[in-house]
């Protein structure tokens, strides 16, 4: 009679399913304690910014601050070693996050001040959404980075526009103004085209004279207008994308998540599920 056990499960597989899955309770206190351990560290960094703080704390802080990079340096070693295609991993969006997280203290060392950098670890605990299985958020994330992955050679031709339009703008109330009313080079008034145009309006150069001001109410309101271009282009890109029902499995090879709840293989690199 056949065996017909499933086979036994390495330890490198064990560790994959405790740092990647969320579905295991094993997993889950894994990516809980991991989220707490972030949410501390970048408190860690904001409190070190504060000089009354650091004058008193300093170095009780930096201390404190080798010892989280030095978790999530260990942390992303393992990762990168139980994942089945580490370059995968290393190069999708949380492995350049989780490596992006520990950057900023080694740099700090040729680079004083570069370490206030590593609050870009909040960026981590986006990995809530799968561990409280908020599936939905899964879903939703999934169909947005599909549509602006869709929309990028439209919003690429926009941009073009755009920049255009802001030197023509810019060089034409450059002649208008001059530089007597602040508009003292073509770059400076291209900047200020950039401003009006996205409807910031800092105010640190305007236009003084009757023409300049009828460019500038001219170029407020299409502001309004070119700011509804890229909604509307990513808007019409996501109602083309259907709405299955996704799951929190990630690959085993790549690392990668929202797969329907039904596949049996990868959707990005066609590894078994």
């Amino acid at each position: 009679m056949n065996d017909q056990s499933d086979p036994p499960v390495s330890f490198r597989e064990k560790v994959r399913d405790i740092i990647f899955e969320a579905d295991t309770p094993a997993g889950r206190h894994f990516d809980v304690t991991l989220i707490i351990v972030i949410a501390l560290s970048v408190l860690a960094v904001m409190l070190d910014s504060v000089g009354t703080i650091h004058n008193s704390y300093g170095q009780p802080l930096y201390i404190l601050e080798w010892a989280f990079t030095a978790i999530f340096t260990f942390e992303y070693i393992i990762r990168l070693w139980c994942i089945g295609k580490p370059i995968k991993y290393a190069t999708s969006f949380f492995g350049i996050v989780d490596l992006l997280s520990v950057l900023p203290t080694f740099i700090s060392l040729f680079f004083p001040g570069t370490q206030y950098m590593l609050v870009i670890r909040i960026l981590r605990v986006l990995r809530i959404f799968r561990i409280l299985k908020f599936v939905k958020y899964v879903r939703e994330a999934d169909t947005l980075m599909k549509a602006l992955r869709a929309s990028r050679r439209k919003i690429i031709v926009f941009l073009f526009g755009v920049a255009s339009l802001v030197v023509i703008l810019g060089s034409l109330m450059y002649v208008i103004e001059g530089g007597d009313n602040g508009f003292s080079s073509i770059p400076r008034s291209i900047y200020w085209a950039i401003v009006t145009i996205t409807t910031v309006g800092y105010g640190d150069v305007a236009p003084h004279t009757d023409l300049g001001r009828a460019l500038a109410s001219f170029v407020m309101i299409l502001g309004y207008c070119i700011l509804a271009v890229p909604t509307g282009i990513v808007t019409a890109e996501i109602t083309r994308y259907g709405r299955g029902e996704f799951s929190t499995r990630i690959c085993g090879e790549c690392s990668k998540e929202g797969h329907e709840s039904d596949a049996a293989h990868c959707k990005y690199c066609g590894a078994e599920l």
